[in-house]
């Protein structure tokens, strides 16, 4: 693992943006911001666009290598600047193995499947530009409710942590669903609570 360099994040104010900064980029200590927002065209500006054909937030910057998708970008900051004070990957052969399950779970079936589908229809989130879609919102909290039974059942255990005795990367992608859920008002497991 090599000491932090001056990495910058471009994006703000969408939950994958939220997964990284509050995430990785908290916990191992970098903090360099470009805020840029989605569907303002800020993200197809010349620069951003040689950097992310993509064109879409977030994005990270290291030096000369650039990577999108929020799981991606926590992937990347927790093996590449993890050390063992501040380690967001579990070391342990199996715990490891269960890391990027619970990764995908989160991102694929959590947040992407669910809460994503509920922000870009509710009437006070993105409906207005891509339809307000009622229905849609409610199937997608409940289906949330049902994929967090991985979760409740992981945890039931006592355990404070979804993998070893420790705060991953898995869990920073989780509390930030969480959050989500709760803000949108979805309930959550008790056991769950961040």
């Amino acid at each position: 693992m090599r000491a932090l360099p001056d990495l910058t994040l471009w994006g703000v104010g969408t939950s994958r943006t939220v997964f990284v900064r509050i995430g990785p980029c908290t916990s191992l200590g970098c903090h360099i911001m470009k805020p840029i927002e989605p569907r303002t065209g800020e993200t197809k500006t010349a620069e951003c666009a040689r950097l992310n054909l993509r064109q879409k937030v977030p994005l990270l910057q290291d030096g000369d290598f650039c990577i999108g998708e929020s799981a991606a970008i926590v992937a990347y900051l927790s093996r590449t600047y993890s050390t063992p004070e501040r380690s967001l990957i579990p070391e342990a052969p199996h715990e490891y193995a269960v890391w990027p399950e619970w990764c995908f779970l989160v991102v694929a079936q959590l947040d992407s499947t669910n809460l994503y589908v509920m922000r870009r229809h509710r009437a006070d989130a993105l409906g207005p530009i891509y339809g307000i879609a009622p229905e849609g919102v409610a199937k997608a909290g409940e289906y949330f409710r049902e994929q967090l039974r991985h979760v409740e059942g992981a945890l039931s255990d006592g355990r404070q942590f979804l993998i070893g005795d420790k705060f991953t990367s898995a869990g920073i992608l989780l509390t930030t669903c969480l959050d989500w859920a709760i803000a949108y008002g979805v309930g959550i497991c008790d056991n769950a609570h961040p």
